[in-house]
């Protein structure tokens, strides 16, 4: 005779949700633009008279300002567009359509991650909290862009891309204008990796008519666009790098950044999108990544040790 399996205690059942709730937003994904806000900081740091103490426990806030504003983005994302994703084939699977997890879960997800947000811009400075509900209502708007609008692609860009002047804030209270170099990069970069991403949902988007570039331009021309921002992001890099009068590890940072999306751009044709996921995921992880190690490596190691 079988006895029925014990019921989940509250605690366990709100673990799964807790756990399903990270896949649905790609939590591994606030690798993106995570290193680029880090590389502001460090440069923040270096032309700053701040010590090694002060440091650290910034870098920790810093930190969970952009893994919180992240997650509540995503979650809004995924809470906004569940009837679309519903219809989408690419995307029925997700979380809230598939009935894995509820709305209210996610609104409960998205509000705790915005209040985590606004605690740790609480904790670095005064110029940090009275910008933060800017900051998010930036990240909330662009979940509405491809309703209106084919350059949704930028102002998720820009979404992310004022994540390397938010650091700069919040290391040293101010903004140095030229870091917003590295804030046009990053939105370049991500508005190119976004395009070649919504390829895969060419024919849905102009049958629901949504807008995106590969909508409005063809798949073709679309691609054409994202190696256009693509090259654009790595001039603002260099303009970046002059501006900070910065050193061969920089630039060798530059180079690798340029190979890995000269590489992705042969990934994907506009007659062959199988291996899109290896280019957005894989190359564009892999560009933030090295990006730091090459930049911090010149601020860190060669800068401070001149």
């Amino acid at each position: 005779m079988h006895t029925a399996a014990p019921a989940p205690s509250p605690l366990s059942r709100f673990w799964r949700r807790f756990v399903l709730t990270l896949e649905m937003i790609r939590f591994e994904h606030s690798i993106f633009a995570l290193p680029f806000a880090l590389t502001a900081a460090l440069l923040a740091w270096r032309e700053s008279a701040m010590t090694a103490g002060a440091v650290w426990p910034k870098l920790g806030w810093i930190l969970v300002c952009m893994v919180s504003a992240r997650s509540a983005a995503m979650a809004f994302n995924r809470i906004l567009d569940a009837a679309i994703d519903a219809r989408n084939p690419r995307t029925r699977n997700r979380h809230l359509p598939a009935g894995l997890l509820s709305k209210s879960f996610a609104w409960g997800f998205t509000l705790a991650c915005s209040l985590v947000f606004l605690l740790g811009a609480a904790m670095l400075n005064r110029l940090c909290l009275q910008l933060a509900p800017l900051a998010l209502a930036i990240v909330f708007f662009y979940s509405w862009t491809k309703r209106f609008t084919s350059l949704s692609h930028l102002v998720l860009g820009f979404s992310l891309g004022i994540a390397p002047a938010a650091a700069w804030i919040a290391m040293t209270g101010a903004l140095d204008g030229r870091i917003l170099w590295l804030t046009l990069a990053v939105s370049l970069w991500t508005a190119g990796f976004d395009v070649i991403y919504s390829c895969q949902d060419y024919e849905f988007d102009r049958r629901e008519g949504l807008f995106s570039l590969p909508a409005r331009l063809g798949i073709a021309r679309a691609l054409v666009a994202a190696r256009f921002f693509h090259i654009g992001m790595v001039g603002a890099l260099a303009l970046l790098a002059r501006s900070f009068a910065l050193g061969p590890a920089a630039w060798a940072g530059i180079a690798a950044v340029a190979g890995l999306l000269a590489w992705e751009h042969r990934l994907v044709r506009a007659d062959d999108l199988s291996r899109v996921d290896a280019a957005f995921f894989t190359v564009n992880g892999w560009v933030g990544v090295l990006f730091f190690v090459f930049w911090a490596s010149d601020i860190l190691v060669f800068a401070r040790g001149a």
